[in-house]
């Protein structure tokens, strides 16, 4: 380790050599290629990674370097760059190095940290976040030792997605503890990134990832295009803070229904979970998406890279019971999981024409994220004995730009239920978070006396579902203000006047929109369409109509759908281009 010169006053930059690798290439994998192009594309804040490595006791500056030489060594994600692409595109290529240097800063504190130790340490690497890795020369891990009167306390990491996930990184955290604990680690067995992606490249691989396109369309087609459509959400992304429970109650509670009802621990909560979010969405499908899904096979399980693409769960949480959904839970769980490997560039594709086909706006509004298994064997994962354990403890953290509503990790299922919750402050203020998660102990506690029936969630939990009112209907699974609906297209089309209509039977209900000229050519329903499907994105509660009918001018009545029905019709038609039936 060689410290560079000119350091910066009160910190010191080390270097650390490593060698002994192989050179290899080859194309990236579909984990890779995804968070590559969300690298290009998000805020570094949004897309970047962090965690905080408590140091053991005893260690100094010289065994932490050189345990994260011994990490870059044995893991090529961290020697891996991604060369820009001929084209200008986003690249295709990885190129592991056999040798190099990386560098991390030593920042000494004398007498005391600025803040409470801990969180000053999560702050530093949350601020490590900001700024892009450069893809093509950057060593993927921001790394800053802090110490106190010479003695290493902390390790902040920031990483960058393109080269490991949130689950990788908690593999890299416990073998640098093993290291610095004097324990030796096994051979790794793990999928490297350049064989994962020849594995993906084979026919097998692609046929994998066609079920996979299969699949997400499926759910897209026939479920609800956003989960919370309804008055209060507002467009674009959010800042919420991160709400944490800790609870030995809720961690004997999960336990003893898992006990009851013979399932998987993981499973009671991920049904629990589900049946809470949608009463409270008021749906009867959940579509939810499940980032750590694939590491569900042996050589993925530790794999230091980036695996993480979206598993896409829909659940139909109708009853009578949460027993009757736990039955399906897991199944649907199981299917999503098998369908979480795919060609993002394709996917992203597949959803901008689907929903175009279907006149609806996807949105990943909610996502749970659960790591308890890869926690399991966090080093610091086993501390106080559960006896010393809160009952019940919400905890509030730090804002962090939010783009879903509502985000989920589980970090353990037991004995104690550790888990954190972001919530859309436009959906949920800070006392409607805390209730949403009290609400979810109790319904585990309900789940573990007995089966709980649906009809009675709002009474057993305290969550009440969301209140639409107005002119709000469903209409093929999604939530739909007709008028929000008309607003829309009349902006679209330069101000015309607009009536949408739902018309048929509930299960059947379509919208027909009723658009007045303004003297001069009527728009065609395809023109129409596609202006409207331009302001979606902007949209809550607006489903594209399924019919356009033209008509000279509004009636007289303009209010009252019978009148416009009644108006001689210059044209109409579906602006929809039909679905591929392939």
């Amino acid at each position: 380790m060689l410290p560079r010169e000119q350091e910066p006053p009160g910190e010191r930059i080390v270097e650390v050599v490593y060698g002994g690798g192989v050179r290899r290439r080859g194309p990236v994998t579909m984990g890779q290629a995804n968070m590559i192009r969300c690298i290009l594309r998000d805020d570094p804040v949004q897309i970047n990674i962090h965690d905080v490595w408590p140091v053991p006791p005893g260690a100094t500056v010289e065994a932490v370097g050189d345990a994260l030489r011994v990490l870059v060594e044995r893991h090529e994600a961290l020697r891996t760059t991604f060369p820009v692409a001929a084209a200008g595109g986003p690249p295709v290529v990885q190129e592991v190095a056999a040798q190099g240097s990386f560098a991390f800063a030593v920042r000494d504190h004398h007498g005391a940290f600025p803040d409470e130790p801990a969180r000053h340490a999560e702050a530093v690497a949350r601020g490590a976040r900001s700024g892009r890795f450069l893809l093509e020369r950057d060593f993927p891990l921001r790394l800053v030792l802090l110490a106190l009167d010479g003695v290493p306390a902390f390790l902040a990491v920031a990483a960058s997605h393109a080269a490991v996930d949130g689950s990788a990184l908690v593999v890299l955290h416990e073998e640098w503890h093993t290291l610095l604990t004097c324990g030796e680690l096994p051979a790794s067995r793990a999928l490297t990134p350049v064989d994962l992606a020849v594995e993906e490249s084979s026919p097998a691989g692609r046929l994998r990832s066609e079920a996979s396109l299969r699949y997400w369309e499926r759910v897209l087609r026939t479920g609800p295009q956003a989960v919370f459509a309804e008055p209060r959400v507002r467009p674009g992304e959010c800042v919420a803070a991160r709400l944490t429970l800790r609870s030995a109650r809720a961690g004997r509670a999960l336990a003893a229904a898992a006990a009851r009802t013979g399932s998987p621990a993981a499973t009671v909560l991920l049904t629990a979970w589900s049946v809470l979010v949608a009463h409270r969405a008021g749906q009867e499908v959940l579509v939810a998406a499940a980032p750590t899904a694939n590491r569900n096979r042996a050589g993925l399980a530790r794999s230091v890279s980036t695996l993480a693409q979206d598993a896409l769960l829909m659940l139909d949480v109708r009853g009578p019971t949460v027993d009757a959904v736990l039955r399906k839970a897991w199944g649907a769980a199981l299917d999503a999981y098998r369908h979480s490997r795919f060609d993002a560039v394709r996917l992203w594709d597949m959803i901008g024409r689907t929903t175009r086909e279907r006149g609806g706006q996807f949105a990943r509004d909610v996502v749970f994220n659960d790591v308890s298994s890869v926690l399991a064997t966090r080093p610091e994962g086993g501390g106080r004995p559960v006896a010393d354990e809160p009952e019940l403890e919400l905890r509030w953290g730090p804002e962090q730009e939010l783009p879903t509503r509502v985000l989920t990790f589980v970090y353990a299922t037991g004995p104690v239920l550790d888990l954190a919750l972001w919530a859309d402050p436009a959906l949920f203020d800070r006392g409607e978070v805390e209730g949403f998660l009290t609400g979810l102990v109790r319904l585990l506690e309900a789940a573990a006396a007995g089966d709980v029936p649906l009809a009675a969630l709002t009474e057993v939990t305290g969550v009440a579902s969301a209140v639409r009112g107005g002119d709000w209907v469903r209409v093929d699974r999604c939530w739909v203000s007709p008028a929000a609906v008309a607003a829309a297209l009349g902006e679209a089309l330069g101000g015309s006047p607009v009536h949408v209509a739902v018309e048929g039977a509930s299960a059947e209900a379509v919208l027909t929109a009723y658009v007045a000229g303004g003297g001069g050519p009527a728009p065609t329903p395809e023109g129409a369409h596609q202006a409207l499907m331009e302001l979606l994105p902007q949209r809550c509660g607006v489903l594209a109509p399924h019919r356009y009918v033209f008509v000279e001018r509004p009636p007289a009545e303009a209010g009252e759908a019978g009148a416009w029905r009644r108006l001689p019709v210059l044209t109409e038609g579906s602006g929809r281009r039909a679905a591929d039936a392939t």
